[in-house]
């Protein structure tokens, strides 16, 4: 089996979002799957230093511009990566261009011609988002089966008849922006968790798209993303203090006082310390907590350190909670990656309250680090977090369901209650410490998704 991977993003070489984190692990849990699997990335001026082939694989043209390939490796794998080279990509941005679009299709239209052009023949060729969604489109009259994953549906990129300025796109598409082509036209549409995948077809979750998705009946799938639990290990994590796993559960106390003492908190192993590591955009759901900061600081006794960065508005909403509980909240607003491994391996509950949430990673990284997720119930953070029942000991954090300030407030205190009871806290955590959260179950469905569409070349 010979798969392509196509993407704007990839861990731990190019990434904004979980897109990178897909794109950048699931490759290496097919590949022990006996998958013989490639990767295409832009190559963007930040790889400069990234090993790479000397001279180009393929040296073509696409869109009236001359292009390279050149090959290369997945950092620490042995998974083929082919870099697009043009100046295009040179500088230090992924996204955020005015020439955005231009871009991603003048990449998404040069892996079309290295494949057109005997560059490499995959049997699958696996596309992401809508920076390479033309690709199934073009790839009608080829025996290419085509995948196509939707990360965020929100993000389906600009009308499709602008690109009609400078690439083809016949007539008869159907589609009117990029993403509604990758999905009329793919041989097979996944998105990244059971329940988004039920959610985009109704009118709330559907994004304008929900009739389209609801008229593909079993072209669309729902597999749940992994991590990879090699790379993401408390018990290696160089970043942490003291590396700790599900046996030595009481040595993880020892990262949380010092991510106090880091943080310039009250080092205190029975103050409940709340961990929040994300985009601050509207989609996670922080539009809940401007009016409950002062009602559950005033209630509580818990701390919190926040970590992300994004809309001038939610960092000004974590920056002035910062101020007025100077002694209980710490706010970092900028992307720093070891921080954010302290604060998964020493916060005691990890908060997600999403309005919508595709899969998550972050949830996934906590159960993993032993931080208890208290998330909203939605897209693959219901597939991931089950409520916690202390009765019967079951499930491995907390969910609320309807959005509203009132609900996620209700379990905040509803957590730090039974963050009193540290035997009942602790198993817990282990419940979620000992869950399988790697790719193998994912990636065996996708081998099998993959094995079906083949198939039908014959």
């Amino acid at each position: 089996m010979k798969v392509l991977f196509v993407s704007a993003e990839c861990t731990p070489l190019a990434k904004v979002g979980g897109l990178a984190d897909v794109v950048g692990s699931l490759p290496l849990a097919l590949a022990k799957l006996g998958v013989d699997v490639r990767i295409a990335l832009p190559y963007y001026g930040f790889l400069g230093q990234l090993p790479k082939s000397e001279e180009p694989v393929w040296t073509g043209s696409a869109m009236f511009q001359r292009l390279e390939i050149y090959e290369s490796h997945l950092p620490e794998s042995d998974i083929p990566l082919y870099l697009v080279g043009h100046p295009a990509f040179a500088n230090d941005r992924i996204y955020g261009s005015e020439d955005e679009a231009w871009r991603f299709t003048l990449f998404s239209r040069t892996v079309a011609e290295f494949i057109w052009r005997g560059g490499w023949d995959p049997q699958v060729l696996h596309c992401h988002d809508w920076h390479t969604a033309l690709l199934p489109l073009w790839m009608r009259a080829m025996p290419v089966m085509t995948v196509y994953t939707i990360h965020n549906l929100a993000y389906q990129g600009p009308p499709l008849a602008g690109f009609r300025s400078f690439v083809d796109v016949p007539y008869d598409t159907g589609a009117w922006n990029p993403m509604a082509a990758g999905i009329i036209h793919s041989d097979a549409i996944t998105t990244v968790s059971p329940t988004y995948a039920r959610e985009i077809c109704s009118p709330e979750y559907g994004e304008r798209l929900d009739g389209l998705l609801r008229a593909q009946g079993g072209r669309l799938t729902g597999i749940l993303n992994g991590i990879n639990t090699d790379a993401l290990d408390p018990a290696t994590d160089k970043y942490l203090p003291v590396n700790f796993d599900a046996a030595s559960l009481e040595l993880r106390v020892e990262n949380k006082l010092a991510l106090q003492r880091e943080l310039g908190l009250e080092v205190n192993p029975y103050r409940m310390l709340v961990g929040i590591v994300s985009r601050l955009v509207d989609q996670k759901g922080f539009d809940l907590l401007a009016p409950l900061w002062d009602i559950w600081m005033n209630n509580s006794a818990a701390q919190v350190v926040v970590l992300g960065s994004g809309d001038p508005f939610y960092e000004f909403l974590f920056r002035g909670a910062a101020e007025r509980y100077p002694e209980r909240v710490r706010a970092f607003l900028r992307y720093d990656g070891a921080l954010s491994q302290r604060i998964y391996g020493g916060a005691d509950l990890f908060l997600m309250p999403s309005r919508f949430e595709p899969c998550g990673i972050g949830q996934m990284i906590a159960l993993r680090y032993g931080a208890v997720p208290l998330v909203r119930k939605t897209g693959g953070l219901a597939d991931t977090v089950h409520f916690h029942n202390p009765i019967d000991e079951e499930g491995n954090g907390f969910l609320f369901d309807r959005y509203e300030p009132q609900s996620l407030l209700a379990m905040l205190f509803r957590s730090e209650e039974a963050f009193r009871y540290r035997d009942y806290w602790q198993r817990l955590q282990l419940r979620g410490m000992q869950a399988d959260l790697s790719w193998k179950v994912s990636a065996g469905r996708y081998l099998d998704l993959y094995g079906q569409l083949v198939a039908r070349i014959g």
